[in-house]
């Protein structure tokens, strides 16, 4: 079994990215041989990263803090991530940046969908998400699902959000292709099996 974690970037109230995670989660259960998860940033209420070492430091100690610790577990467990997080000041919310920070070998070799997946003023601003990822040896997907604007409006008017999410179907489809075929090769790759 291939396990994927969709992880909610965000843990502001009245939050979007909930409703994409969730519309995303849904699609990859549809999938044969896929246990999707949702890993929800409230759920791993971690300090701000401030060890002495890094955890990218070879044979350093596991971290002592119980929720880094299962969060840690969690990105483990994992052999594909699809992050959905929205877009401040040009890049992804601190809350998810943090918890990118907090681990390092976990996310290694691993397929990695991270975007700021709603647009602003019709465009996307920030690619510092992908970034992040790459940095920890995860292999970044280039396919892009853009949520209009329209979308994240109806979230915060009391709209039809999932009508909006609906019309996406055929990049969110493409998406989870290349993702699921690159969490396959690298996982093969790694000798986890496929």
């Amino acid at each position: 079994m291939t396990v994927i974690s969709v992880i909610v970037g965000s843990t502001r109230e009245g939050r979007f990215s909930e409703k994409p995670a969730h519309w995303i989660l849904r699609h990859l259960k549809k999938r044969d041989g896929i246990d999707a998860r949702l890993l929800d940033l409230r759920d791993f209420p971690m300090p701000f990263f401030d060890q002495p070492v890094t955890p990218a430091t070879p044979s350093r100690p596991a971290f002592e803090h119980e929720v880094v610790q299962r969060w840690t577990a969690a990105i483990a467990q994992s052999d594909g991530f699809v992050v959905v997080t929205p877009e401040y000041n040009y890049g992804p919310a601190a809350v998810l940046k943090n918890a990118i920070d907090w681990v390092y070998p976990e996310w290694n070799r691993k397929a990695v969908w991270l975007r700021e997946l709603w647009l602003r003023h019709g465009r996307t601003q920030g690619a510092a998400a992908p970034r992040n990822g790459d940095r920890a040896s995860a292999a970044p997907i280039r396919s892009s699902v853009h949520i209009p604007v329209a979308t994240l409006w109806a979230h915060y008017r009391g709209g039809d959000v999932e009508a909006g999410l609906a019309e996406l179907e055929a990049p969110a489809k493409v998406m989870i292709d290349d993702l699921l075929w690159w969490t396959a090769a690298l996982k093969a790759a790694r000798g986890d099996g496929a």
